[in-house]
């Protein structure tokens, strides 16, 4: 058994995460552009000894860790995309990249992976088998984690468990959220396409408006949580954006449509999907217009397995208390981490970095978003120490 303190090692590496979390901050890259992020990864993780693959999915990075003797595999994710965001911080660190923001958290899960890649090279003796860390690009929905499960990383060595973490704003720094089950819902966008008649604005009579019929369509698709899914099930139906006109008196001919479905259930899902497009297609026939619908899912919901999840929640109460680890409700935000946990057992948590005294209290996606780097090394204690009692238990599993 390991008698590693992973939280003072962690602790002991505070400058040097603080310094890399910084600097992937300065410099942000939106998703598969993260040449530079991935440069200084793959450059840490060759230092360590580990054998690494660069160019994976575009510009991801796996690095795999050798034990002490052969054995099973746990795989460890982080993702390194930023946001077309500009940021409006004033710290030293701001991003000097116009309109590219960190403004999700992920430098902070970079720099937690480059540190749990330090303590456990440190200490390979304390484990069998490896781990295989992968730094994932296009987290933000551009569907980097199925590019890489396409590109072949859950093979050779294929994983028996996986884990992952977000740094989670919502969370005080000092709290962890573990718990299994679903834990994240599964993602769709959907386009609908309205295409009317355009005409004078003095001469509607003579027109099919577009706008008319996007207006109607809107409506319509509230009628898919409330009246369509049992109400014990939860669906977001959003529409985040509605394109329309050029001139004030010109009725336009074409109108689009853009949103997002979010559900923990693929079969509510597949009903929201199949509804909405019944409903668009039906509104814009009434007025005489045509309605062209386009959907899919971009990742599907995160669930956590019951063994993986004890395995994290029982690191995280080492590192912190009983108290700390908490259960929360499961947000609608979706993660794309869930294309791996889709295929193997694993456990995604949530590790609390807001600071109301500091006033770091803003949201994920929003342009003043900051963490507490107190975080930090909690997330690098949890994941390390994880790993190996994952790996541990696994290989007696394989020996019995």
């Amino acid at each position: 058994m390991s008698t590693v303190k992973w939280y003072e090692e962690a602790l002991a590496l505070q400058d040097q995460l603080v310094s890399w979390r910084r600097d992937f901050h300065r410099y942000p890259e939106l998703g598969f552009q993260e040449h530079r992020t991935a440069g200084i990864v793959a450059a840490h993780l060759e230092r360590l000894g580990m054998e690494v693959q660069t160019g994976v999915a575009e510009t991801g990075v796996v690095g795999i860790l050798q034990g002490r003797e052969e054995g099973p595999t746990v795989m460890l994710r982080f993702d390194m995309d930023a946001l077309p965001i500009e940021e409006e911080n004033d710290v030293p660190y701001r991003s000097e990249y116009p309109g590219v923001m960190h403004a999700c958290g992920h430098d902070g899960h970079v720099a937690i992976g480059l540190g749990v890649a330090t303590l456990l090279a440190r200490h390979r003796d304390q484990f069998p088998g490896q781990v295989k860390f992968i730094f994932q690009p296009a987290e933000e929905g551009l569907g980097g984690a199925r590019r890489m499960v396409e590109a072949g990383v859950l093979d050779n060595p294929r994983p028996q468990m996986a884990f992952g973490l977000h740094l989670w704003n919502p969370l005080p720094v000092g709290q962890v959220a573990v718990q299994s089950g679903p834990f994240m819902a599964a993602a769709g966008r959907f386009e609908v396409e309205i295409t009317g008649r355009g005409g004078h604005g003095a001469q509607p009579h003579l027109t099919v408006d577009a706008t008319v019929v996007a207006a109607h369509v809107v409506i319509a698709l509230q009628t898919i949580v409330s009246r369509n899914v049992d109400p014990l099930h939860p669906l977001v139906v959003s529409i985040g954006e509605m394109h329309t006109g050029s001139a004030f008196n010109v009725i336009p001919g074409q109108a689009v449509l853009r949103g997002t479905l979010r559900a923990f259930d693929t079969g509510v899902m597949q009903t929201a999907q199949a509804r909405l497009r019944a409903l668009a297609e039906g509104v814009a026939q009434a007025f005489g217009a045509r309605a062209d619908v386009l959907t899919e899912v971009i990742a599907p919901p995160v669930v956590n397995d019951p063994s993986a999840t004890a395995i994290v929640r029982e690191a995280a109460r080492t590192v912190l208390s009983d108290r700390q680890v908490v259960t929360i409700e499961p947000p609608m935000v979706s993660e794309d981490v869930s294309e791996f946990l889709s295929r193997v057992p694993g456990c995604f948590f949530f590790v609390g970095a807001r600071n109301e005294a500091r006033g770091i209290v803003y949201g994920h996606h929003h342009p003043r978003f900051d963490i507490d780097e107190d975080a930090l090394p909690i997330g690098v204690a949890i994941l390390a120490q994880a790993a190996v009692k994952a790996l541990t238990q696994l290989q007696d599993q394989n020996t019995k």
